[in-house]
């Protein structure tokens, strides 16, 4: 490391910017973010400037930067993107014994500007020390992605209870233990999600009562989206990161299980045709409150969203006869995001008005629907878990008036490297599946809309004539 990481205060004190154009612009930004007094040196400057002087954020001295300018000065920035005048403002600032930045001018500078992830007052700065800006950039929006925006509250909460906390635990050791209770459980998890009350009343609970723990974590049900990593939440990457537990389904695949905490207990719960990990769906239920009463973070992960034809009502209910509330944090439907990536338009004003979400499997293994409405024309239809009873739900759809030629797709593996949209005929849709092999996870979408995931029109003297389409 060939620098000495700082945070420097700069609130009301004197800085210079020496240019006007879109280099000073986020030199400018970032100093009156952090509440500088800030004074720009440039005889032009953009609207941007133009207008912060107008309005008395910043002082603007219309003229050629002299050396002078930075007697006084805290830090001094050189953006004029002129290498003779930003090469004379790190001399002159040398010469003054003030700290300089020089925009793209990493020899002439005294220290460099991280990437930064506000979180205020949390603040994370990313520095590779004037080498590669982008690197930087990239790696301050991986953080981003996993740092909830509340953080910063987080912070402020625990301030306002540092008194009590040193009044009730005079020794060092008991309070950083207080404190990690504090963020590694359910209190920190309720000021993150706003519950600002039910985290004082645990604080308040926890302080006079430090060598206790709550009897109860916390649960959260999260969507896994249909496979694809990029596609996860925000959210739903915080608590795999901080949780303890993850039950989590047979479609969730390993790619997207890297995003838990390496040192949480992964739970497969599984269910397939044939192949049930866990005893039925009461199993998973019991498994979950189990971990909850042991004061667990526990996150029971799911594929696309928990609560279409996801079980997570079920399982919310189970929570709740145990007095257990569950954080539901939706995912992106397979619906949506297979078809959306197969390029298939769920709705479209001339061919679909709405759209139905189907199981292709009832209680008892058989579909259960309302094919009358189902049926009817000018209308999508997205069919989950419905390989092994497709042909079925196309002699049902025929049978109460779908027309046979209906365009259909098939979307296996939607999201993943591996997926394969197949193309054909309602009529032909059993088939289709069986002369492919398609196998789980797979969705059927019925409509017109399908027609738009085929490269060539359907040969109408064959049942199920289908087109491969190469994805990802």
């Amino acid at each position: 490391m060939s620098g000495l990481p700082i945070v420097l205060t700069v609130k009301d004190r004197a800085t210079l910017v020496v240019g006007g154009n879109e280099r000073a612009v986020p030199k400018v930004r970032r100093l009156l973010s952090a509440g500088a007094a800030v004074c720009v040196v440039a005889p032009d400057a953009g609207p941007e400037i133009v207008e912060l002087a107008h309005q008395g954020r910043l002082v603007w001295n219309k003229r050629a930067f002299v050396t002078g300018d930075v007697r006084g000065q805290t830090v001094v920035f050189g953006a004029t993107g002129n290498a003779a005048v930003d090469r004379s403002v790190a001399e002159a600032a040398t010469v003054a014994g003030v700290l300089a930045n020089i925009v793209d001018g990493p020899e002439l500078c005294d220290f460099t500007m991280p990437a930064i992830v506000d979180r205020d007052p949390v603040m994370v700065a990313i520095s590779t020390d004037g080498t590669a800006p982008l690197l930087a950039r990239k790696i301050r929006a991986r953080i981003e992605a996993v740092l909830p925006e509340n953080t910063g509250r987080l912070a402020r909460f625990a301030a306002g209870f540092r008194s009590a906390v040193a009044a009730t635990l005079p020794n060092p050791r008991a309070r950083r233990e207080l404190w990690q209770k504090v963020f590694d459980r359910s209190i920190a998890d309720a000021v993150v999600r706003g519950d600002l009350h039910g985290a004082r009343r645990d604080m308040l609970a926890l302080i006079n009562s430090p060598g206790t723990t709550q009897s109860v974590g916390h649960v959260a049900i999260v969507g896994a989206g249909p496979g694809d990593p990029d596609l996860l939440t925000l959210a739903a990457l915080r608590l795999l990161e901080q949780a303890d537990v993850v039950i989590h389904d047979r479609l969730v695949g390993p790619r997207i299980l890297e995003y838990a905490r390496r040192d949480a207990a992964l739970i497969d719960a599984g269910k397939a045709r044939g192949d049930h990990r866990m005893g039925g769906q009461d199993e998973v239920n019991q498994t979950i409150v189990r971990h909850a009463k042991a004061g667990h973070r526990v996150v029971r992960l799911k594929g696309g969203d928990p609560f279409i034809f996801g079980r997570g009502g079920e399982e919310v209910d189970a929570l709740r006869a145990h007095g257990i509330e569950a954080e539901i944090v939706p995912g992106i439907t397979a619906a949506l995001g297979c078809a959306a990536i197969a390029g298939i338009p769920l709705t479209h004003r001339d061919h679909a008005r709405t759209v139905t979400l189907v199981t292709g499997e009832g209680r008892d293994g058989a579909p259960e629907a309302d094919w009358r409405a189902v049926a009817r024309g000018g209308h999508t239809v997205a069919v989950y878990m419905g390989v092994a009873n497709a042909g079925r739900i196309a002699e049902q759809l025929i049978k109460h008036g779908r027309d046979d030629s209906t365009p259909v797709a098939v979307i296996e593996n939607g999201s993943l490297p591996e997926q394969r949209v197949l193309a054909g005929r309602l009529d032909g849709l059993g088939a289709l599946m069986a002369d492919e092999a398609v196998t789980s996870p797979a969705l059927v979408v019925i409509g017109e809309v399908a027609a738009y995931a085929k490269t060539h029109e359907l040969d109408d003297a064959s049942a199920h004539d289908l087109t491969t389409l190469a994805m990802g």
